[in-house]
């Protein structure tokens, strides 16, 4: 077995494990055996002879939580990935044009008009697309620049304008009950995820990412200068608009059910870039597994290690910084 497929290996071995313990432990312990049993039975149509209360604990509680964060970690890992390949930069994430504040400025803007979660979730959705759009409308405008640079600073520039408008939010929120949830929501957070929020996120997701599978040989030749890659047949304008809309279906997806967590888009594409090298088809599958992988492990601690669950948003900032310098020190090969 050579050394990309032991990383494939590895990967799916640590994200299986990762959802055993993260389905185990807790504030109610429940054991690898009871959770099989209580799998079997649903799988089979049978009885089972454990207590209520860990099915209610596995199902419907840990349950919609361990499936939030696989999505949420895939998903913004694939974003990253794909952000960096076309602006081939490793220090690219998936927030680079705004999908995040974009986003965050639709919940805040659905908090401050005290909606319901559902409908907080909808704003945060069609804040970020709504962002990524005008970016990308400013940006093909601006004639005489690199088109790449051109997004990137258009994407700096409306990002800090969402963010003063969030700021303002903020500002004039009920400091009792608005601006604590505010502040909750910006931190991220899965703990009061549903199926149904699940339901809602997951086929954007899905849509973002199959386009990215079918035509994964073509993502490589993004990092090619554009005369080269036009030279291939490739529509380079076309290619790129398709890959800015599929990541920022997916941060969007992500960002609306789980709030700003950071990160993860930008250490996990660089550390699988590491294992297997810059190619896409091989790139994007691994990427997907370790953000997987990543955050599950991360809102598994959020929920363990203190009494008070510690917001994702943080203990991935904690990790990520030191661990991201460590690879980057290790990284030897250029982009």
């Amino acid at each position: 077995m050579n050394a990309r497929a032991l990383s494939y290996v590895l990967a799916s071995a640590a994200l299986v494990a990762l959802t055993a313990l993260a389905f185990a432990v807790g504030r109610y312990p429940v054991s690898l055996g009871e959770i099989v049993n209580l799998l079997f039975s649903k799988v089979t149509g049978g009885a089972h002879t454990l207590p209520a209360n860990v099915e209610t604990v596995v199902l419907q509680v840990r349950g919609p939580r361990v499936l939030a964060a696989l999505l949420v970690g895939a998903a913004l890992a694939a974003a990253g990935t794909a952000y960096q390949g076309m602006f081939r930069n490793p220090l690219v994430s998936p927030d680079i044009l705004g999908v995040s504040t974009g986003a965050a400025l639709g919940a805040v803007l659905g908090i401050f008009l005290s909606q319901g979660i559902f409908f907080i979730q909808i704003f945060a959705f069609a804040g970020g697309l709504a962002a990524v759009g005008l970016v990308y409308w400013i940006g093909s405008r601006l004639r005489g620049h690199d088109p790449l640079l051109a997004l990137v600073l258009t994407g700096v520039v409306i990002g800090t304008l969402l963010g003063s408008a969030i700021a303002l939010l903020k500002y004039l929120a009920d400091p009792y009950n608005q601006l604590p949830a505010i502040t909750y929501w910006l931190l991220g957070s899965l703990a009061s995820l549903s199926p149904r929020d699940l339901a809602t996120a997951a086929p954007f997701a899905l849509v973002g990412l199959v386009p990215m599978l079918l035509l994964r040989w073509r993502m490589n030749l993004l990092a090619l200068p554009d005369d080269e890659a036009r030279a291939l047949g490739v529509d380079v304008r076309r290619l790129r608009t398709l890959v800015v809309v599929c990541a920022t279906l997916m941060t969007a997806s992500a960002v609306a059910i789980s709030g700003i967590i950071g990160w993860v888009g930008l250490l996990i594409p660089h550390a699988a870039r590491m294992l297997v090298g810059p190619d896409f088809g091989r790139l994007l599958p691994l990427a997907m597994l370790l953000g997987a992988a990543f955050l599950l492990a991360v809102d598994t601690l959020c929920r363990t290690i203190a009494t008070i669950e510690v917001p994702p948003g943080v203990l991935t900032a904690l990790i990520g910084t030191p661990f991201f310098l460590w690879l980057f020190a290790l990284s030897r090969r250029p982009w």
